[in-house]
C-alpha cells in the first residue's frame, strides 16, 4: 500500500510539470494583451512598457516559463495583476468556501442518488424505474445556469425563502448546493441502477438467494458491494470537479469559491491567477482520484490482489 500510494505521488510531478507547460503555452498563444486590460487602451506607450517589464511580459516565453518554474519550485505562485496579492494566498482563501459547497453538495447527491439507483434497479421496468430514468434524463439534461436562475427566481424573489446569492451560513449554502446536486444525483442513480441489476445477476448472488438467504442480507452483503466500485468513481470524479470550482453555480449565486475566482482571472487574463488555479485543481484531483483508487483496493480483493502481481 506505502509503495502503490508513493508510486501515485512520484508520478504527480511530471503531471505538474506538464499540466504547467501546456497551460502556460496555450495563456500565451491567446490573442490580446494582458497588460492592455490592466492600464486601458488610452494609456501611453511608455506606461504600458513600464508595466510589461514590471511584470515580465517583455520576455520571450523560455524566459517566462522558466521564471514561472522557479518561484513555483519555492512554493511561490506569483502575485495577482490586479490585487497585487500572493495567489497562492487568495486561494487558500476561497477554497474552505468551496469545499464547504462541494462536501454538501456531495451529502445530498450520494444518499439520494443511491438510494433512487437501488430501488429502480428492485422494481426493474416497473412504474418506478420508469419514472426516475425520465427524472433522471431531465436532471442531466438541464443547463445549470438556466436551472440555477429559475431555482433564484422561485425561492429567492417569489417566496423569499433564501437570500438570492452572497457567501455565509446555511441559507446561503442551501441553494448552489441544491442545483449542483441534481446533475450528480442524475449520475449516481442511473450508474446505481444499472450496477445492481448487473450485481444482481451474477451467479453467487443468485446461490445466496436459492439458499433462502433474507433479501435484505443478501443487498448488503454481496449485491450492493458488488456494485459499489462504478458508484465510487462517480462519486470521487463529480467531487474531484467540484474541488476545482463549479464556475456556472458559484457565478450565478455569487458564492465567493474557486470557480467564481477562477473565472475572474479568465476574463481579466490575470495569468498567475489561472495558473495558479489550474495547479492546485489539478494536484486536488489527484489527490481525489488516489482516494478513490485506495478505496477500490480496501472494497475488492481483486484489485488488491492485481497490485500485488505488477
Amino acid at each position: 500500500m506505502k509503495t502503490y500510494i508513493l508510486k501515485r505521488l512520484f508520478l504527480l510531478v511530471p503531471l505538474l510539470l506538464g499540466i504547467t507547460m501546456v497551460s502556460f503555452l496555450m495563456l500565451k498563444s491567446l490573442p490580446g494583451d494582458p497588460v492592455l486590460n490592466l492600464v486601458g487602451e488610452r494609456a501611453s506607450q511608455e506606461i504600458i512598457e513600464s508595466i510589461s517589464k514590471e511584470l515580465g511580459a517583455d520576455q520571450g516565453f523560455i524566459r517566462q516559463y522558466t521564471g514561472y518554474l522557479s518561484l513555483l519550485i519555492k512554493g511561490d505562485f506569483g502575485r495577482s495583476y490586479y490585487t497585487n496579492r500572493q495567489v497562492l494566498d487568495e486561494i487558500l482563501a476561497k477554497f474552505p468556501n468551496t469545499v464547504c459547497l462541494a462536501l454538501a453538495t456531495m451529502f445530498i447527491a450520494i444518499p439520494v442518488g443511491i438510494l433512487l439507483g437501488i430501488a429502480a434497479a428492485l422494481n426493474r421496468g416497473g412504474f418506478i424505474d420508469r419514472a426516475m430514468q425520465a427524472v433522471t434524463i431531465a436532471g442531466v439534461s438541464m443547463p445549470v445556469f438556466w436551472f440555477g436562475i429559475m431555482v433564484m427566481l422561485l425561492f429567492s424573489l417569489q417566496l423569499k425563502l433564501f437570500p438570492p446569492s452572497g457567501t455565509g451560513g446555511l441559507q446561503f449554502l442551501a441553494l448552489p448546493a441544491c442545483v449542483l446536486a441534481v446533475p450528480a444525483i442524475s449520475t449516481l442513480a442511473r450508474v446505481t441502477r444499472t450496477s445492481m441489476i448487473d450485481a444482481l445477476a451474477m451467479p453467487h448472488v443468485q446461490t445466496a438467494r436459492a439458499k433462502g438467504l433474507l433479501r435484505r442480507k443478501t443487498l448488503a452483503m454481496h449485491v450492493l458491494r458488488n456494485a459499489l466500485i462504478p458508484i465510487i468513481t462517480i462519486i470521487g470524479l463529480d467531487f474531484g470537479s467540484y474541488l476545482n470550482g463549479a464556475v456556472v453555480t458559484e457565478t450565478i449565486f455569487g458564492w465567493d469559491g474557486i470557480g467564481r475566482f477562477t473565472m475572474d482571472g479568465i476574463v481579466k487574463r490575470d495569468y498567475p491567477v489561472i495558473m495558479g488555479c489550474i495547479i492546485i485543481g489539478t494536484a486536488v484531483f489527484v489527490f481525489v482520484n488516489l482516494v478513490t483508487d485506495l478505496v477500490y483496493l480496501y472494497l475488492d480483493p481483486r484489485i488488491r490482489l492485481d497490485e500485488k502481481n505488477r
